[in-house]
């Protein structure tokens, strides 16, 4: 018995390990993806309650909301690290390694210039600003909550720099190694705010500290060890700055720069908009519902993750075979996430109690709205994925411009006016990216065919 279901397992991992070469190498990614996700979601469900247990729902509001405010700043990059991808890809896949080196030597440069920049000029300006009346709070937090900024958006700047080794990673298609890196500095992070239980008493001091460390020092480690041993023949290096490169980067990257804002708008502007027009505590509840159905995002992540580079590989050396194939498969997998998420709902607040306990009460109309964003989303990004991995991305620019413009009016009138409170504010990206669930496979289809012209293939 033991020895056929030896023979079996043997036999199954043969066969999901064959076909292209391109292929074998996702399916090992997405093998060890589902590993490090797993443990991702299960330390991020070990730390939100005790997250929320050592603050109280209104200071954790308020961490939510900063970590919100300080996350816009990734668009400082420009798009620069989107563009690096692609460009590395292409490189890679022509095999023209000293291209590829110009290209990470360039950007880290001019990331570097970016954000150090910005610092200076926050530095500046933070004395200035009024944390308490931005996060909707007690005057009496405001000195509190600006020394508080100030040590979270610096540790930002150092992650965001050292952090292009993630990028680095995924553009050679080792998405899984990434994960591992962000796996690590959750696990950090859990057992530093675990010490911070048992040590202290509610600090968003201390546990903005804890968090912000533990992800800027794992990309740190990561990107001395990495350009040391595996990427040394790519790592970056002042004479391979090239100014004239930068142009290239910069061209592509500016219109991953107005996806970035577009998405910024879309995706991390909720808990700003729910802790302005409700109340900081309230910010939980939207987080409480998100974590739930983060799970299948991750899981459909994990999915999508390894397919922006061989997207990019694949279209340079003309492979459409491979790529219809692997949309047919991406889209059989969104209708059963489709299902699961039917699922999760109707189960949504057994699982909330069981969770969180019975202190904090989620809508059911916050989590079918959480739902219905999910799915949407996930449909978009089967295509976009492959728009992306392309650059031709100027439609999404557009379609990103006009979204934006439309969100956060929209989320105002159906939260305030049609009085459909924090589910408004969720239905309201919803509305906004449904268009966007036709039009790109539209795209994908005139690029893969060869007849997309204009504003269709730039």
């Amino acid at each position: 018995m033991i020895r056929q279901l030896h023979t079996k397992l043997i036999a199954f991992i043969s066969s999901y390990l064959s076909g292209h070469v391109r292929t074998i190498r996702i399916k090992k990614n997405i093998l060890a993806l589902l590993v490090f996700k797993g443990i991702s979601i299960v330390t991020g469900f070990l730390m939100f309650p005790m997250t929320l247990h050592y603050l109280n729902p209104t200071n954790y509001g308020i961490w939510l909301t900063i970590s919100s405010i300080i996350g816009w700043f990734t668009f400082f990059d420009i798009g620069l690290g989107n563009g690096l991808r692609n460009k590395f890809a292409e490189a890679t896949a022509r095999n023209d390694i000293e291209l590829a080196r110009i290209y990470v030597s360039t950007t880290y440069a001019f990331l570097s210039m970016i954000i150090g920049t910005a610092f200076i000029v926050f530095l500046v300006v933070n004395p200035f600003l009024n944390w308490s009346k931005i996060l909707n709070t007690s005057s009496d937090l405001a000195d509190g909550l600006r020394l508080l900024v100030l040590i979270t958006f610096g540790f930002f700047c150092i992650r965001f720099i050292f952090g292009l080794i993630s990028t680095i990673l995924i553009a050679d298609q080792k998405p899984a190694l990434n994960s591992f890196l962000e796996v690590a500095g959750n696990l950090l992070s859990l057992c530093l705010i675990w010490v911070l239980t048992i040590t202290t008493s509610g600090s968003l001091l201390y546990l903005a500290i804890a968090v912000s460390f533990s992800t800027a020092i794992v990309p740190i480690v990561a990107s001395f060890w990495l350009y040391s041993n595996k990427y040394k023949n790519v790592r970056p290096s002042k004479s391979y700055v090239r100014k004239a490169y930068a142009r290239d980067l910069v061209k592509l990257g500016l219109r991953f720069f107005f996806l970035q804002v577009g998405a910024i708008i879309i995706f991390s502007t909720s808990n700003i908009l729910i802790s302005q027009l409700f109340a900081p505590k309230d910010v939980v509840p939207y987080n409480i519902a998100f974590k739930y159905y983060n799970i299948v995002l991750m899981l459909f992540s994990i999915l999508l993750a390894p397919f922006w580079s061989a997207y990019t590989e694949a279209y340079t050396r003309g492979d459409i075979p491979w790529i219809d194939k692997t949309f047919t498969m991406l889209k059989r997998a969104w209708l059963v996430t489709a299902f699961v998420v039917v699922i999760m709902s109707f189960f949504a607040d057994d699982f909330y109690r069981l969770w969180i306990g019975k202190e904090i009460h989620i809508p059911i109309s916050v989590s079918l709205a959480m739902g219905a964003y999910v799915l949407i989303s996930l449909w978009c990004n089967i295509f976009a994925n492959f728009i992306n991995g392309t650059g031709k991305i100027q439609l999404q620019v557009i379609a990103a411009i006009v979204v934006g413009v439309l969100n956060i009016p929209l989320a105002v009138l159906f939260s305030q006016y049609c009085h459909l409170g924090i589910a408004g504010v969720i239905l309201a990206p919803c509305v906004c990216l449904l268009p966007l669930c036709f039009i790109w496979p539209m795209q994908v289809k005139r690029i893969l065919s060869g007849n997309a012209t204009g504003i269709w293939i730039r």
